[in-house]
């Protein structure tokens, strides 16, 4: 009798728990692993979809998002010059206008610094790299696995026919409009650069005041390191360009290399692209060394664009750049592969510095020196 009781018990307890797992079924499937793994793939295609639009936006308004970008980074580099007026009781007008009267005038400086170099060597330069070319694939053409002469008659043939297409026509003629865009470009920079100098800690704290507590604090944090950031790398990264120019001038002008002053400004704007643009300047300084004065003058110069570009990493940027701005070399190459992607050159250039920030803003996510807890490194002793 007690054996049928059990068993009469134990079906009932049984039929209660399908009852109970059929009510809850339509939402309990999201908790079993298979659950989960749904709701984390969901997350990950909202994430994808919020980037891709954000990526989207960016790409279509150039015209607003550079300018504003750059602004910003100009802004930051001469936020200690604005902080030292505004101790000294300088208004913040008359201190706007002529911070932003210096940032012109440096601008402007640079650009005739270019034009008077370049403008009347370019030819000159272009020719010479160009025979630098021919020379390098002269000697390739010696190689066992060298292009035949037919595939590089194609070649040229190919880019013959591409500039004398309707194609590159059309290009051509968007220069035009490419202008026109660089001069509203140009217009709306000194517009936001003015008013990000004169009420930019407003503007922060403006855009602060929905947030109370450790998240106030914690965008405070961001401001703060962001304008860190970016001003130690536009000064750091103009003072590093500025003695790679110097350096490699003085090496060029050692080695009787002609068109020194033009490499020398090359070399100056290519600095603010890492890696590729010491790369870039390098073998254009070699290609004219090996036209004017041969292999071993080339190999000479290599070796100054190395060691000087050496120094430079191991020495100077780490000095003025400190670890704010100490990114992996894949890190670097990625950021600048997307930055190209979306903005060209000067995407390119930004990339750096924006990717810079962001792992600045994971370095203070938790606390002044306290990253992310994802992005804090493992303790040794929890290894053993």
């Amino acid at each position: 009798m007690g054996l049928f009781r059990r068993s009469v018990h134990e079906v009932q307890l049984t039929t209660r728990d399908v009852d109970l797992t059929a009510k809850r079924a339509p939402w309990s499937l999201w908790a079993d692993p298979f659950g989960r793994l749904a709701i984390r793939a969901l997350q990950i295609i909202v994430v994808v979809a919020v980037a891709a639009g954000v990526f989207l936006a960016i790409h279509s308004l150039t015209l607003v998002t550079i300018p504003l970008v750059i602004a910003l980074i100009l802004a930051s580099a001469f936020a200690p010059a604005m902080r030292w007026m505004r101790r000294h009781g300088v208004p913040d007008l008359l201190a706007t206008i002529v911070t932003l009267l210096v940032i012109v005038v440096l601008l402007g400086a640079v650009g005739w610094l270019i034009v008077w170099a370049v403008q009347d060597q370019w030819s000159d330069l272009y020719s010479q790299a160009e025979g630098g070319v021919r020379e390098f694939l002269a000697w390739v053409n010696t190689l066992p696995f060298a292009p035949t002469p037919d595939q590089i008659d194609d070649w040229l043939k190919a880019a013959g026919d591409f500039v004398t297409s309707s194609q590159f026509g059309s290009g051509a003629l968007a220069g035009v409009g490419a202008v026109a865009n660089f001069v509203t470009g140009f217009v709306l920079l000194v517009t936001i650069l003015f008013f990000f100098l004169k009420d930019g800690p407003r503007m922060w704290e403006f855009l602060l005041r929905p947030f109370r507590g450790s998240h106030y604090e914690r965008g405070r944090r961001i401001g703060d390191k962001t304008v860190t950031v970016l001003g130690s790398y536009v000064r750091g990264t103009a003072t590093v360009a500025l003695v790679d120019a110097v350096g490699i001038l003085i090496g060029l002008l050692i080695l009787g290399v002609p068109l020194a002053i033009p490499l020398a400004v090359l070399v100056f704007l290519l600095a603010f692209i890492p890696i590729v643009g010491a790369t870039v300047a390098g073998i254009l300084a070699a290609l004219v060394a090996l036209v004017a004065n041969g292999w071993v003058n080339a190999l000479f110069v290599v070796g100054v664009v190395v060691l000087v570009n050496q120094l430079e990493g191991n020495f100077l940027q780490p000095f003025l750049m400190g670890r704010s701005m100490k990114l992996h070399a894949f890190v670097i190459l990625v950021a600048l592969t997307v930055g190209a992607v979306l903005g060209g050159i000067v995407g390119a250039v930004l990339a750096v510095p924006i990717t810079a920030t962001a792992w600045g803003i994971v370095q203070v996510w938790d606390g002044p020196n306290t990253p992310a807890r994802w992005a804090r490194p493992k303790r040794t002793e929890l290894r053993a």
